[in-house]
């Protein structure tokens, strides 16, 4: 690739709701600009941009990618950003880099959830949009009910630059409302060729300009005087309006095309250059001067020293860690020094490459506004910033959401624990939306992230990247048990076998106690009737004694253990002999107490529309929840609940099938709280069923 300046730089994140086309359209650009000398399919796993096995095997993305064409003496960087919402953190880290967001629609389906995640996702992060509807080629679509309904959804700064000609099978060009140029597919040639507007189409294109002419006007006061005036803005005046009013998020333009069909290609190239902002346009980055120790806002230029942000990690098993940044200030040299202000350390930098998909193009530098990759970087992660010894910056890093499903990953084979370990620590530096815990209680792995799919997909990597194999289950839930009543019992042990004999002799009162997990362990022992240097012995065999409760054999909380009697033997006595006492005891007195089986609750709060508000309230109480209360928000209504935890662990499932999306929750643990008598008894039962099959 030549070299470019950053004025020739465009960074465009294809986003949108999944299935929309997205990496078709990713292909037929590449297709257009001969980056790709054939199209693949996503259904034959041939993209460039979903290279992953896992990507070819699902035939959806999972990854966001990056695919650099150029057009026109102008270097596009296209990142390509799965649609599916289980993948949330590769849409956080695909948009970071970019300087415009390309939302893809489709004309027969029209705005769905992705559409509004994706509006609502760029509009939080103050990024420029545009919008492409996509296969015009399809049978019931139209491209004026779609910008119709973007009109409605997104409000009126949404504007068509391009218009189709033909609809649905005859759908066949299209026109650059600006340009007044069309484009018309050439069926014996199989090209694209220039062509007249069709005449019953003039007075659309007309309209259309007009609504882009009076959109710059309204962004711009001196445009506005001279439209007063003149009554008309020139097109140069036009498109440099567009790019401001695009980069200020004041206009969306609008444009559409069949990436299957490669209808619009050229169009939309010619209107990524002439009306998407370039880099120079990006909103200054919010930093911490390492000199200072003040918060600053980098304006994006090639002249500052070095300062580079790693937005994304793969970790690839054959060329290792991949490390891709973007450059906000100055340039990247191969072979060169760096400086990682997050970790406060060196960093060596071998050969740089700019990525297309998993292919690496090798480059000597990499300036401001532009994307690269460099191999295995010692101690830089994603979200660390790289910077020249003479100006130490640390960028903002990104924000990722908390994850919302939890499985066990148990291995298929004995001794693989390890590796699981080790594989899964591969995997969390390329995902920060995936988290691993050791619950030591069940002794199980636990993988936490943003949906059922996204762990599926944990789970097949493991596999074909590390070559270890997992099941995953519903995590065990850590049940309580403890006491309702109050019981007063002896526990004596008693052993005579040849020589010294064991003798300990206890009465403990066993009966709820506070809130504590803690035992509360009370000594009212009087007149020495069990020898003090015996009561810590009876205090540790009680502590032993309630890691397994006589129900199920679940840890024992809110107990209060009273040691008040006993008797002791002068030779046969001994610290062991009273720790089996005090065991005895604590079996006897838990059975007499009427042992009950306790539930974690969590505190559940779930933000959705307000028309799912009665679905989520119903599945609430069918799943032995209680509505606490509801908040109105700014897009529905906030529900507080508290929730059994058995019954959340596909939660994230649920709500996302009853609200198509819509919805979102968090959970946090509240209290433990006695389990009803119909589903203990079938907790008990199958827990009684594992402990005898160990």
């Amino acid at each position: 690739m030549k070299d470019y300046k950053t004025i020739n730089l465009r960074n465009v994140g294809i986003i949108g709701h999944s299935g929309s086309g997205k990496t078709t359209l990713t292909e037929a650009l590449l297709y257009r600009t001969n980056a790709i000398d054939r199209i693949g399919k996503v259904e034959d796993g041939t993209t460039t941009s979903d290279y992953d096995a896992e990507e070819r095997k699902r035939r959806i993305s999972i990854s966001a990618s990056i695919a650099p064409i150029e057009w026109k003496n102008t270097k596009i960087n296209l990142v390509d950003i799965p649609g599916y919402f289980d993948f949330v953190g590769e849409y956080i880290q695909g948009m970071r880099p970019v300087d415009v967001a390309m939302i893809v629609v489709s004309g027969a389906s029209g705005v769905k959830v992705g559409t509004e995640k994706a509006w609502n996702y760029v509009n939080k992060i103050k990024l420029p949009r545009t919008f492409f509807i996509n296969k015009l080629d399809r049978e019931n679509s139209s491209y004026e009910k779609v910008l119709e309904q973007l009109k409605d959804k997104f409000g009126i700064s949404v504007v068509p630059i391009q218009y189709p000609i033909g609809a649905e099978a005859d759908f066949k060009g299209v026109i650059n409302v600006i340009s007044r140029k069309a484009q018309i597919f050439n069926p014996k040639t199989k090209k694209m060729e220039e062509a007249e507007i069709p005449a019953e189409l003039i007075e659309k294109v007309d309209e259309c300009k007009l609504m882009i002419t009076e959109a710059v006007a309204e962004t711009d006061e001196k445009l506005l005087d001279k439209y007063f005036t003149d009554g008309e803005l020139s097109d140069e005046e036009i498109y440099k309006g567009l790019i401001e009013g695009c980069a200020s998020g004041d206009i969306a333009p609008v444009m559409c095309g069949s990436s299957l069909k490669s209808i619009g290609i050229d169009t939309l190239l010619e209107d990524i250059v002439e009306c998407f902002p370039s880099p120079d346009y990006a909103i200054p980055q919010k930093a911490v001067d390492l000199q200072t120790n003040e918060e600053v806002y980098i304006n994006l230029n090639e002249t500052d020293p070095f300062s580079a942000f790693i937005f994304k990690t793969i970790a690839d098993p054959f060329v290792g860690k991949l490390s891709l940044f973007r450059v906000i200030t100055g340039k990247l040299k191969a072979d060169s020094t760096v400086y990682n202000s997050s970790k406060g350390k060196q960093e060596k930098i071998g050969s740089l490459y700019y990525m297309r998909g998993k292919n690496q193009i090798q480059t000597s530098e990499i300036i401001a506004g532009d994307i690269g990759a460099v191999a295995k970087l010692q101690y830089t992660n994603t979200g660390d910033t790289l910077c020249d010894s003479s100006r130490k910056l640390v960028y903002d890093k990104m924000n990722f959401p908390e994850p919302v499903i939890s499985f066990s990953a148990v291995p298929k084979a004995k001794g693989d624990e390890d590796k699981i370990s080790s594989g899964l620590q591969k995997l969390l530096d390329e995902d920060p939306t995936l988290s691993v815990s050791r619950d030591k209680e069940n002794a199980e792995t636990i993988i936490s992230g943003a949906g059922e799919i996204h762990l599926e997909v944990v789970a097949s990597k493991l596999k074909n990247k590390f070559g270890i194999e997992v099941e995953l289950q519903v995590p065990k839930v850590s049940y309580r048990e403890t006491i309702k009543k109050t019981s007063d019992v002896q526990g004596k042990h008693k052993k005579q076998s040849g020589g010294h004999g064991q003798y300990g002799d206890v009465w403990i009162k066993f009966e709820p106690g506070d809130d504590s997990d803690d035992l509360q362990f009370v000594d009212q022992i009087v007149g020495g009737v069990v020898p003090r240097q015996y009561i810590p012995a009876v205090e540790k065999g009680l502590r032993e004694s309630i890691r397994k409760g006589v129900l199920a054999g679940y840890p024992v909380i809110r107990l209060k253990a009273t040691l008040h009697d006993g008797s002791y033997h002068t030779v046969d006595s001994s610290e062991m002999a009273f720790k089996i006492a005090a065991s005895l005891a604590y079996k006897k007195g838990m059975e007499a107490a009427s042992p009950v089986l306790l539930e974690p609750i969590m505190h559940l709060q779930v933000v959705i529309p307000d028309e799912y508000m009665g679905d989520i309230i119903a599945d609430i109480n069918k799943k032995r929840g209680r509505v606490l209360g509801m908040d109105p928000t700014d897009n529905g209504q906030r529900i507080m609940a508290e929730v059994p935890m058995a019954e959340m662990f596909k939660y994230a499932t649920d709500l996302k099938s009853m609200t198509q999306g819509r919805g979102n929750f968090s959970l946090k643990f509240e209290r433990y709280e006695e389990v009803p008598a119909a589903e203990a008894a079938k907790i008990i039962e199958s827990a009684k069923k594992q402990n005898e099959a160990v």
